[in-house]
């Protein structure tokens, strides 16, 4: 279980494995795992299907509502890890806010080349790789005042989660 942490947002841009380094830590952690993706409401999905980035309008209620989700899942005694880019420091005060409380982000990282390669692979997903070179404009790192942890994702996904679970052991409150 988290300790005073609402939850644990793994952000980045797209390709670089938010889905699939959430979803292990939440096994390893036996917490709830959350795509944010699945909470877009429908308009989002079709604006980023057709290669247009989203606004901070439109990000907005999408953000509410992850944070709210965190909440729920918090008020309700479990643990959760979510998967969000969460890529402005706006929106990471968005998720805490609608969490009630500081969340704890992983920042996942990878070059270019490796992101584009991820995105031009995949087949089952609503985002196109053309948008990514928006999301790489768009990120502000981690500030020294956030809760997080920046990971390098060259590696596989399980050494990806073991460097994220030794991080959050030597942090007061993540675990």
């Amino acid at each position: 279980m988290l300790g005073t942490v609402r939850g644990v947002v793994v952000m980045g841009v797209s390709g670089c494995g938010k889905s699939t380094v959430g979803a292990l830590l939440a096994a390893r952690w036996h917490a709830r795992f959350v795509d944010a993706d699945d909470l877009h409401p429908a308009s989002n999905v079709a604006k980023m299907s057709a290669g247009e980035p989203l606004t901070d309008a439109d990000r907005a209620p999408w953000l509410r509502r992850t944070g709210e989700v965190i909440a729920e899942t918090a008020d309700a005694g479990r643990a959760v890890v979510v998967a969000c880019s969460a890529l402005r420091r706006t929106y990471r005060d968005m998720l805490r806010d609608g969490a009630g409380g500081d969340v704890a982000f992983v920042h996942l990282t990878a070059d270019r080349d490796l992101l584009v390669e991820r995105t031009t692979c995949r087949t089952d997903h609503f985002m196109p790789p053309a948008l990514l070179d928006s999301q790489l404009a768009t990120l502000e790192p981690l500030a020294s005042d956030e809760t997080g942890t920046t990971v390098d994702v060259t590696t596989a996904p399980e050494t990806v989660v073991d460097r994220v679970a030794a991080w959050s052991a030597r942090v007061p409150g993540v675990r």
